[in-house]
């Protein structure tokens, strides 16, 4: 479904992807992980049609969305889902008005017709009747879950998870991993996570893979990953300050 084709981005004289190449097949969970502030997330922005690359291209059902047109982009996005690291739900809004916002601005749906969706999502990540809560009466979790709740509303084929557990308890982080998984059930998505979190990546995954030095240097299942020969992957799986991988 998804493939990223020898992507190189730099910004000022920093190359941060350096000739990425990434397949992610049709309804599966790919996990990307590494250190930070080496490109993960500008990865993850590319796929979504949010930067550009000074090279390569970005495939997604055979189309090359870096060539796209602002009106194709807002058209793909359509099929998109995605949860930021902090959530980014709208303060001023109730939840209801932040998980239906994508609803009342892309489509024709009555209120009505639309508080039955947003009502349904909320229930779908264990938040029946928070409608009219503001953000600021949310816990972290609770944010979190309203920002998934919104990233599933339209019920896109594909979803971005940018550090969804990030500033979670083990507890929250596990309840969050177990809803990724019901949701890819019940919705047959494509699921992109970029996380820190090897316990929730492991969790979660149907592969890995591991972003250092702008490129991807290991992908596979978790046991594929986990019994990996490369210096690179047994540094960072185990989190030895020393070996091949540099602190950045």
């Amino acid at each position: 479904m998804i493939i990223a084709s020898h992507l190189y981005k730099k910004f000022g004289s920093k190359e941060v992807l350096k000739g990425i190449n990434l397949k992610i097949y049709d309804g599966e969970t790919l996990v990307i992980v590494g250190p930070s502030g080496c490109g993960k997330s500008v990865l993850l922005k590319h796929i979504i049609g949010l930067l550009k690359p000074e090279e390569g291209q970005v495939l997604i059902d055979g189309e090359d969305i870096t060539r796209f047109s602002q009106k194709k982009l807002d058209a793909l996005r359509m099929r998109m889902g995605m949860l930021f690291q902090s959530a980014a739900l709208f303060d001023s809004l109730t939840v209801e008005e932040n998980v239906g916002f994508g609803l009342r601005k892309h489509t024709d749906l009555s209120a009505l017709a639309i508080h039955h969706i947003v009502s349904e999502k909320l229930e779908w990540v264990g938040l029946p009747g928070s409608n009219n809560l503001m953000p600021s009466e949310l816990s972290g979790g609770m944010r979190k879950r309203v920002g998934l709740a919104r990233a599933i509303a339209m019920e896109p084929e594909i979803i971005l998870y940018d550090e969804p557990t990030t500033g979670l308890d083990p507890i929250m982080t596990s309840a969050i991993d177990e809803l990724h998984v019901s949701l890819k059930k019940r919705l047959g998505v494509t699921s992109i996570v970029v996380t820190h979190d090897l316990a929730s990546a492991y969790r979660i995954c149907d592969r890995i893979a591991l972003h250092y030095g702008g490129q991807i240097v290991a992908i596979g299942t978790k046991e594929e990953i986990i019994n990996s020969p490369n210096p690179l992957v047994q540094q960072f799986i185990k989190g030895e300050a020393k070996g091949p991988m540099t602190l950045l």
